[in-house]
């Protein structure tokens, strides 16, 4: 059979012909059901490593779009939808947490997709988690059917505790980690074990609506503490508060990292006030000035501050897969509500992420990552540079968003970006109270290249209307 494919753009080699293939399958070249040539021969064909089109083909094979058939070949099964070609949007931030696209929520694609917290599934090193997930599920059907451990599996709390230590100056052990189902779940357990009707929380204003709602869900009274370019204002913070939820590494959604000052004032205030940290490292590994900041809990000698991690980031969402180091006097309370809760997470995916981080593929996919992301941040940057009249953008050396400063006020910006089709978070959602900043969150995680001028001029044309 024919099918014309094209190398030219930007990217990897091995990107390129993935989504040239993709495109292929939505311009109708081939249909349901028929067959692709072999790896061998289309390798050949376009003068490309056959190892390039036996990867190309892992990918659409592991999203559902090929099926691989032993003696006969590969087969197209499914067609991707047309709104799916120019960007692919995941998980994303909105106006109340419940209706935040992004941190709580699916966000349908657009023409111009900026959702923060987002990440693209086809970044993800799918030939290497394919290695890996047919050696788990080979382990697995060895088992003996005894059930898991509440912590999660050794191999993988040992990996973790090895890349904590290295990559955040973290010293732990994997007897301190808890595997969980996403960060959401770490935050669900420590409100359980330790807040109780009527305790006041204090957190970051703007912040993480999510975790605002776990707390109230608990009955907790919030108070939002505002921050200012160190981070977290301490001296504002209440004495009454028992826990206080951080974004130390990289504020979210302002961006700026807390001090090393305001960081020793607020293990201060724990040690007087027996105050609970919740320091949530949402998006740490990716740092753009610097090495990356070594983490709060680095600091603490007493056990007061609880480290959040997650794999969303770096990996994906739909992994459900992040961990908590436990400080010491809550671990058994922890361990408790989470045999309580669903017993232990996924057996599967936790040992093929191990081996994943064992085996140096999830260090080479980070490099990868950070390469891919300074590139988007680079070209984001001097899209916005254009219109110096319409927005500041607040200073950003870490993490997958912008958070953009309007010059103008603009009355109704969610309907604003919504009229103009841009998928884009507006700072007031992250406000508990009335905002003090007027902007937009913008992220750079399912968005690459052209797609960025684009989104920006259409972004500019709205705000100037």
């Amino acid at each position: 059979m024919q099918i014309h494919l094209s190398l030219d753009g930007a990217g990897g080699l091995g990107q390129r012909l993935y989504e040239s293939l993709r495109r292929a399958l939505i311009d109708g070249q081939v249909l349901a059901g028929q067959r692709l040539p072999s790896s061998r021969v289309l390798a050949a064909e376009l003068g490309v490593s056959r190892r390039l089109v036996v990867e190309a083909y892992e990918r659409l094979v592991a999203e559902g779009f090929l099926g691989a058939a032993p003696g006969r070949g590969t087969f197209v099964l499914r067609v991707p939808p047309r709104q799916r070609e120019e960007e692919r949007a995941g998980p994303g931030p909105g106006a109340h947490w419940r209706s935040l696209p992004a941190w709580g929520g699916r966000l349908a694609p657009g023409r111009h997709n900026f959702p923060g917290g987002a990440t693209d599934r086809a970044l993800l090193p799918w030939a290497a988690w394919r290695r890996a997930m047919m050696a788990a599920l080979r382990e697995a059907s060895r088992d003996i059917g005894l059930y898991g451990d509440p912590r999660g599996e050794a191999s993988l709390r040992l990996a973790i505790a090895r890349y904590l230590g290295y990559s955040r100056g973290l010293a732990c052990d994997g007897e301190s980690l808890l595997i969980t189902q996403g960060a959401q779940q770490g935050l669900d357990l420590l409100a359980r074990v330790r807040v109780a009707p009527g305790d006041t929380v204090a957190m970051e204003e703007p912040g993480y609506p999510p975790a605002r709602a776990v707390f109230e869900a608990r009955g907790a009274r919030v108070v939002p503490v505002p921050v200012d370019e160190q981070g977290l204002c301490v001296e504002r913070l209440p004495d009454a508060a028992s826990l206080i939820y951080v974004t130390p590494s990289h504020q979210f959604p302002l961006g700026m990292p807390m001090s090393l000052e305001r960081r020793l004032a607020l293990l201060a205030f724990a040690r007087r006030h027996d105050a609970l940290v919740v320091e949530d490292d949402y998006d740490g590994e990716f740092r753009f000035e610097g090495r990356p900041l070594d983490a709060l809990k680095s600091l603490d000698r007493e056990g007061r501050v609880a480290y959040l991690g997650s794999f969303s980031k770096v990996l994906h969402a739909d992994l459900r897969l992040g961990y908590l180091v436990m400080p010491p006097g809550l671990a058994p309370a922890l361990l408790q509500a989470r045999a309580f809760s669903d017993g232990y997470p996924p057996l599967v995916t936790q040992r093929a992420l191990a081996r994943l981080m064992i085996d140096g593929d999830f260090a080479r996919h980070l490099r990868r990552m950070q390469r891919l992301y300074t590139a988007r941040r680079t070209r984001l940057g001097d899209a916005l540079a254009a219109y110096p009249a319409l927005w500041t953008a607040l200073p950003q050396v870490a993490g997958i968003h912008v958070a953009l400063c309007l010059r103008s006020p603009v009355a109704d910006l969610s309907a604003l970006l919504a009229a103009a089709d841009i998928r884009a978070n507006p700072l007031a959602a992250f406000y508990a109270g009335e905002p003090s900043l007027n902007g937009v969150l913008l992220g750079f995680g399912v968005i690459d290249g052209d797609a960025i001028d684009r989104g920006v001029a259409a972004l500019a044309e709205a705000v100037t209307r």
